[in-house]
């Protein structure tokens, strides 16, 4: 079956179509939550909204409520506020990285400017703390302490590694926090909220976690791997700008002399176009393609593992295709 975009094997009927009623009852709220009486916001608001994308956070409220009331009020506004901080990110990340492409359409910040880019997530933020207030003082809790790892994790990327600590592993510890928090968050709440047990919760915390990280890594590799129709991305958008994805930082520790050329090509931005090019072709040819797969399959591997103590309702089986579809999207 096909989930918020992204093509699950069908697990079982009757939570497919749950899957399927919430994710659409999740998209029509989001399409009201972003609404303002000024044209302008509302348009700026909905641009990446309406891009499309995989709703991959809402899926996972969607599949951690299946542990506590499927039916529960609380699914479809957490599901949109996480959403919704997800959107206001991306608005802020495309002005960090000046990115002209996102989910195949222009970014914000190309079709405007920063100014209004920035101002479009304040905004999405701002929305979704106001709808959060209705949850409850434990999800307003988490939910602010997951934005603190957000921003932190941001910070960390913008500074980069400090003096001593191996750049693979300052990359994963970026992506925990700025990645991993926010989809660890979803299968959290989407269990809590609907009455899960404590256990529950946090075993949907450790999955959402892992795999919130291997689903990142996973784009690392497909952004240097396919083109801009697949991805919906410009290729090595990273690349070209410098910054570090899991296959740059496994060819970069490489001390083969005949990776020379690629090590001198990933020593600065790569802003020039030939360069880009042959950095690119150098990179999707080299071992660290492979490295990086391996890389992505134990994380994969490490959130299957964590379900085995969950009930065994078509809910687990359905976060088990997950793990196998993040994996897979890679080769």
């Amino acid at each position: 079956m096909s989930m918020a975009g992204l093509a699950l094997p069908s697990v079982d009927r009757d939570l497919e179509e749950r899957v399927r009623r919430r994710l659409a009852e999740i998209e029509e709220e989001l399409a009201r939550e972003v609404a303002s009486e000024f044209g302008f916001v509302t348009e700026a608001a909905r641009h990446l909204m309406d891009a499309g994308g995989k709703r991959f956070r809402p899926l996972l409220v969607v599949l951690g409520a299946e542990f506590g009331d499927p039916e529960s009020t609380a699914v479809v506004p957490v599901a949109v506020v996480l959403e919704l901080t997800h959107l206001a990110t991306l608005h802020h990340d495309d002005v960090m990285d000046e990115a002209v492409l996102r989910r195949g359409a222009p970014s914000a910040n190309a079709r405007w400017d920063n100014s209004v880019a920035i101002l479009t997530g304040d905004y999405l933020f701002a929305k979704a703390s106001d709808l959060m207030v209705d949850l409850g003082l434990d999800a307003v809790r988490i939910q602010a302490q997951t934005f603190g790892r957000l921003v932190e994790g941001q910070i960390r990327e913008t500074l980069g590694p400090a003096e001593g600590v191996d750049g693979l592993d300052h990359y994963l510890a970026v992506l925990t926090d700025k990645t991993g928090s926010l989809i660890a968050t979803s299968a959290r709440l989407g269990a809590k909220l609907t009455g899960a047990s404590a256990a529950i919760e946090a075993v949907m915390t450790d999955f959402g976690e892992k795999i919130g990280i291997a689903f990142q890594l996973s784009d690392d590799i497909l952004d240097l791997t396919s083109d801009s129709a697949q991805s919906g991305k410009t290729p090595g958008t990273d690349l070209r700008e410098g910054v570090p994805t899991l296959p740059v930082l496994l060819a970069q520790r490489s001390t083969d002399p005949a990776d020379a050329r690629l090590i001198e090509l990933l020593s600065a931005p790569l802003t020039d176009d030939a360069r880009h090019l042959e950095a690119l072709g150098l990179l999707r040819a080299h071992p660290a393609m492979e490295e990086a797969r391996v890389i992505v399959q134990q994380w994969a591997d490490d959130a299957r593992a964590s379900l085995d103590v969950l009930p065994d309702i078509p809910a687990r089986k359905a976060l088990a295709a997950l793990c196998d579809l993040v994996v897979s999207r890679t080769g």
